[in-house]
């Protein structure tokens, strides 16, 4: 299959706004709301860090929302949102396999971090990654009359099992050291669109779920144990996005215990127009702080 990866990242930003669209001020409400089952203030406050997925929105929509009001109950005037950069280029798709290949990552000159107020690219602007936590964000500091409070997102890209290289690091430290953190990765990408052969693709169903689930466990043993370069290998099995933002993450917080909550799933069957099965998924995990 022959990807437009421009068509694509349009055709996702669409999707995400009508979803927001059609959820409205009482849908969002709802669900954050909802959301309230969870309380991640305490790990957030503590120096921890809490993920969720980016698939479609009624289906991750309660850990986005879980994630704001841990965010926002836990005090800080700085929410710090990690998020994955996709590779809506070639040539960023390239970097990337370059780079899980072995090669280094500063021969590729979008090697670094990126986000708001940062000189240095701006691929972030259009990648879709954080648009439900900005839309959980603005309706529940403006329903509780928040002021003052910032989200600040940043998007490393080509970490490369050295997170600790990463150029505009020492920005992203700064901003870390007086922030709680969250961040945004889909762990398991499965099935034809996805390269999956057919013989070996799950249906969006309990073995396929429990596959998703070993896998993810498996992630965040990786990411307890600071194995940077054995998570971007695990990234590249499962065809996981979340390379880049978990070994940043990690780097900042020092060591965590991490729990999967829950999992976040959509199809994405329509999306890509091939068969199924094709499906995505994210993890809804807290990572917390070990003193």
């Amino acid at each position: 299959m022959t990807l437009d990866r421009t068509h694509l990242r349009t055709e996702i930003n669409d999707l995400y706004r009508r979803h927001h669209e059609d959820l409205g001020d009482a849908g969002t409400h709802r669900m954050l709301d909802e959301a309230r089952r969870w309380d991640l203030s305490e790990v957030l406050r503590g120096g921890g860090v809490v993920t969720f997925a980016h698939v479609n929105v009624e289906d991750c929509g309660l850990h986005v929302a879980a994630a704001v009001n841990g965010a926002l109950d836990a005090g800080a005037e700085t929410l710090l949102a990690i998020s994955v950069l996709h590779a809506f280029t070639e040539e960023m798709e390239l970097a990337r396999r370059d780079v899980s290949s072995g090669g280094s990552p500063s021969s590729h000159p979008m090697w670094g971090i990126q986000g708001p107020g940062l000189a240095f690219r701006d691929e972030w602007q259009g990648d879709h990654a954080m648009r439900s936590l900005r839309h959980f964000w603005e309706a529940e500091t403006r329903r509780r009359g928040i002021k003052g409070r910032r989200l600040v997102e940043r998007y490393p890209f080509l970490a490369g099992g050295k997170p600790d290289a990463l150029p505009n690091l020492d920005e992203t430290v700064a901003l870390a050291r007086n922030a709680v953190i969250v961040a945004t990765g889909d762990q398991f990408h499965h099935g034809i669109a996805y390269g999956t052969p057919g013989n070996e693709a799950y249906d969006l169903g309990p073995k396929g779920l429990a596959a998703a689930r070993k896998s993810m466990e498996k992630g965040i043993a990786l990411v307890e144990a600071a194995d940077y370069w054995g998570y971007d290998q695990h990234c590249v099995s499962a065809k996981s996005d979340d390379r880049d933002a978990a070994q940043l993450y990690r780097f900042l917080t020092g060591p965590v215990d991490g729990t999967l909550l829950d999992i976040g799933v959509s199809d994405a069957t329509d999306l890509y127009r091939q068969p199924a099965p094709t499906w995505a998924a994210g993890g809804f995990i807290q990572f917390e702080k070990i003193a």
